[in-house]
């Protein structure tokens, strides 16, 4: 402090860029991000791309700046007048000194608070499952009746029941009348859609309303409706605004349509296309029908001939054409029989010549004849070598047979109780009697004494 009271203004002062650049700092450090709701003036769009205004209300304004990069989609079509809900920071240009607030997203006052509720209760609902595909149904090709769910004295009914008569003016319509804005709509229009299900004299319920703003529109955002909707046993076409128009019931019906009218032609045919339609029926049937005729005929034709061919005198004709066929036939096959009978007599007799037992017996005979006669032969030569190896057997037996041995005065001695040959004298005791053969003759003894050379 002291410093400070001994210093001259002139050592003391600061620039005003400093001051500034002090004020932007203390300012951006003090204040957070915030929403301010105010009237727009002063609106002005430089090439840059920026958008600066002035952000006001009873008793108080501030600039306000809207760069280009913070800008998301189209350049915002706000205008001098409107009051909007303004999100950003708050800054100061040191430049000219100027406080204001950068922007970093502007939207309409009432219609931010809206839009928010609204994409909380679409996504509400999406998650469960509500706007599902396979929880629509489809439309009827052709209805038999038609329901419209809405302000009996709004534009939006003429402009349905318009293009209802223009497209198929032969489909009745039912109107189940409705408010279809203010806090009382949501109610009426679920009790209207309750009738029609109760009633269940429609094919098909139109839902909707012409365009307005989005309060005025808030009505088909309503959840009970909305649940409603996706329960009816009708199927529904949601016919809300225009075509940029959403609302939460678009997404519960089975089908929207971006008008009103839009609607109308889509729940119907066109009528003329159905007539055109019909005459390329017309002409195909008859088409269809002269060809079945044509075959018609054909077939006719066919059963007078059959009818012809199973006349009496035809049959007559056919049976006797017949039998002089079968005679004919017969014939070849008798004459085809008697040959294939000769022939194959031809060969059994061959066969059978083949096969006379005379042939056997003779063949049999000659057989016979050249056997005997090999046999005899055969039987000589072996009577032949049969003599010859008997000479010689009896030469060679001769010369060791012992009755030639005997012829020479030996004898062959024998114990008479053993029966054995007798070889040395020890073999016999005195008493014992033997047998000796001799060469002629035997003679039987008793042993009175045995010396042993």
């Amino acid at each position: 402090m002291n410093d400070l009271f001994q210093k001259t203004p002139a050592e003391s002062a600061v620039s005003v860029s400093q001051l500034n650049r002090q004020a932007k700092q203390l300012l951006e450090r003090s204040l957070t991000k915030l929403w301010v709701e105010g009237e727009l003036s002063n609106i002005a769009r430089p090439a840059s791309g920026h958008v600066y205004f002035t952000l006001k209300d009873d008793a108080a304004q501030i600039r306000g700046a809207f760069f280009r990069q913070r800008q998301r989609g189209p350049t915002i079509g706000f205008k001098n007048g409107d009051r909007v809900l303004v999100f950003g920071r708050v800054s100061l240009y040191e430049a000219r000194g100027d406080y204001q607030l950068i922007v970093e997203q502007i939207e309409a006052a009432g219609e931010g608070a809206l839009k928010r509720e609204f994409d909380r209760l679409k996504r509400k609902l999406a998650e469960e499952g509500l706007f599902d595909e396979d929880r629509k149904q489809p439309l009827p090709a052709l209805p038999r009746r038609i329901g419209v769910v809405t302000s009996p004295s709004g534009a939006a009914v003429k402009d349905i029941l318009s293009v209802l008569a223009r497209r198929f003016p032969a489909i009745p319509v039912v109107i189940y009348p409705a408010a279809v804005q203010g806090d009382a709509a949501p109610g009426e229009l679920i009790t209207a859609i309750d009738s029609a299900n109760q009633r269940a004299e429609c094919d098909v319920l139109i839902v909707g309303r012409g365009g307005g703003s989005l309060e005025d529109l808030w009505a088909f955002n309503d959840e009970a409706l909305a649940r409603r909707i996706a329960d009816s046993d009708i199927p529904i076409v949601s016919a809300v605004g225009h075509e940029v128009d959403f609302t939460i019931a678009d997404f519960a019906a089975d089908l929207r349509a971006p008008t009103p009218s839009g609607a109308a032609e889509l729940v119907v045919p066109d009528s003329a296309e159905w007539l055109r339609n019909f005459e390329v029926f017309e002409h195909r049937l008859g088409r269809l029908g002269r060809r079945l005729l044509e075959e018609r005929e054909q077939t006719l034709d066919w059963l007078e001939r059959r009818l012809l061919q199973q006349s009496p005198e035809a049959t007559l004709a056919r049976q006797q054409q017949s039998l002089k066929d079968y005679g004919k036939r017969l014939r070849d096959l008798m004459h085809k029989r008697l040959l294939e009978t000769r022939n194959a007599l031809r060969r059994f007799e061959t066969e059978l010549a083949r096969h006379s037992p005379a042939l056997r017996i003779e063949q049999q005979n000659s057989r016979l004849t050249h056997i005997r006669d090999r046999l005899a032969v055969q039987i000589q030569t072996l009577l032949n070598d049969r003599r010859h190896r008997l000479s010689l057997g009896a030469r060679a037996l001769d010369g060791v047979s012992p009755l030639a041995t005997l012829g020479r005065g030996y004898a062959i001695v024998s114990n008479v109780e053993t029966g054995k040959v007798v070889r040395r004298a020890a073999e016999l005791d005195p008493g014992n009697a033997i047998h000796a053969r001799l060469g002629e003759g035997s003679i039987t003894a008793t042993v009175t004494q045995t010396d042993e050379e």
